[in-house]
């Protein structure tokens, strides 16, 4: 199993900074603002082949939002409780404080390694200004600066060797497949429409902090989790609200984050508040997905609230028919988070459309499919020269992508390449993935697919 550290301290003393550089990302928000990190937020650090899980959490003093401090000294206990060593950090700039003191105190009580570093100190010569930390009692403090990197390597070095050894990877039996890699699963909605809860009912616990207040979740936080031997990891977002709207600074990065969530995942769950109904924003959203390319599920929550309400469901189902023209593959789950209702149902859903989307395509079916759609319906004439398509092969998996080669690619008109498409799709199962189909000229000698 991969190590965790995590990384502690008061408000502001420069811990996205460093989980950003040790990360090698620009995943944590970093502002000047106290309290900017809520959630625990999670990365992958590789340093001298080694690899661990780093997790940036909340300070320990009360947050500028004070109505979330308790949620975040909770985020904190359990950060501390997954961690195999901690991470403690200090700011250099600011001072020992009665805070660190406390949080020194509260660290002596953990029952696992504690490296101690005090940050914003970006030279030797600012080491002895720093020296007051020593009264925190520590057998070692390292003196670094996240934003410039000095003194990393050494704080690295101690981390490394104080990590629990690497398990060997068990020796897999003659004819045995590797694991799979996990499915990275995005959950993506406008604020307040149940994300956080939904990630929680998933995972059967308190993973992010949940709230009435839109805008809870700021940044983009990872959950890794194991069902039935298959991994995911899944994405809680910030939730995007119209471009007019969005607040700049915090919220706007939360916003590109969540963007960038979509980027990397596989699949995404738009997250649509049924009781809400549907708004343009949540169509935009979908539409990031499928610009993307992205396999995409509509998970309508806070279904319960229409239970009694017949005309608000068909009211909402007749909704859905808009993204059903712009996603028709694209399945919808009935759900509520808070109840539980249907939320059994989302990863096996995910799993099915994860399928679908790495699915490798024969090559024979495939053209046996393209001439039976040519042949219903005959390509149009373009300036007294029909279109001819000769072939078509894979050459692409995530979503599946489809090469059609054609004497005059430019010629063929959009409805009748969405005619070829959705009869593709049909002909080859693809009911809950999209297809992507491409165009090209035949060269003098047959394609070959290939891989992406």
């Amino acid at each position: 199993m991969t190590p965790i550290v995590a990384i502690v301290g008061r408000p502001n003393t420069g811990k996205s900074t460093l989980f950003n550089r040790l990360t090698r990302s620009r995943q944590a928000l970093v502002d000047d603002l106290p309290g900017v990190t809520r959630d625990r937020l999670y990365g992958t650090v590789v340093w001298d082949q080694r690899r661990f899980n780093l997790i940036d959490t909340g300070g320990f003093d009360p947050p500028a939002d004070q109505a979330f401090a308790a949620e975040v000294h909770a985020q904190i206990e359990l950060a501390l409780a997954e961690a195999d060593l901690v991470l403690f950090l200090a700011d250099g700039k600011a001072g020992l404080s009665p805070a660190d003191q406390e949080v020194a105190r509260r660290l002596r009580r953990v029952d696992k390694p504690v490296i101690y570093a005090v940050n914003k100190v970006d030279g030797a010569e600012k080491e002895d200004a720093a020296q007051e930390f020593q009264a925190l009692g520590v057998e070692r403090l390292h003196f670094v600066s996240a934003a410039h990197g000095y003194g990393i390597r050494d704080l690295m070095d101690d981390i490394l060797d104080h990590l629990p050894p690497e398990e060997e990877p068990e020796a897999l039996a003659e004819g045995d497949q590797p694991p799979a890699p996990p499915v990275r699963v995005a959950l993506l909605g406008r604020p307040n429409v149940g994300k956080s809860s939904l990630l929680n009912a998933l995972v059967g616990g308190s993973r992010v902090v949940v709230s009435d207040v839109p805008g809870t979740t700021r940044d983009a936080i990872d959950t890794p989790i194991t069902r039935e031997g298959r991994e995911y990891v899944l994405i809680d977002t910030a939730g995007i609200r119209r471009q007019g709207r969005v607040d700049r600074g915090l919220e706007k990065a939360g916003v590109f984050r969540s963007l960038r969530a979509v980027e990397r995942s596989h699949l995404v769950v738009a997250v649509i508040d049924a009781d809400a109904g549907l708004a343009d924003q949540d169509l935009r959203l979908v539409g990031q997905a499928i610009t993307a390319q992205r396999a995409l599920i509509i998970a309508l929550n806070k279904w319960d609230l229409l239970a009694r309400r017949p005309e608000a469901q068909k009211a909402m189902d007749d909704a859905v028919q808009r993204i059903a023209k712009i996603a028709p593959w694209a399945p919808v789950l009935k759900l509520s988070a808070k109840t539980g209702r249907g939320v059994d149902k989302l990863l096996p859903l995910v799993d099915q459309v994860y399928q679908e989307y790495g699915v490798r395509l024969g090559t024979s079916p495939l053209n046996q499919a393209l001439e039976v759609l040519t042949e219903r319906h005959h390509p149009p004439m373009v300036k007294g020269r029909r279109i001819k398509f000769y072939y078509a092969t894979q050459v692409g998996v995530r979503p599946p992508r489809v090469v059609a080669f054609v004497n005059d690619p430019e010629a063929v008109h959009f409805s009748y390449r969405r005619y070829l498409l959705n009869g593709l799709r049909e002909a080859m199962g693809l009911t809950k993935a999209p297809l992507v189909l491409e165009f090209r000229p035949r060269s003098g000698r047959r394609e070959r697919g290939g891989r992406t």
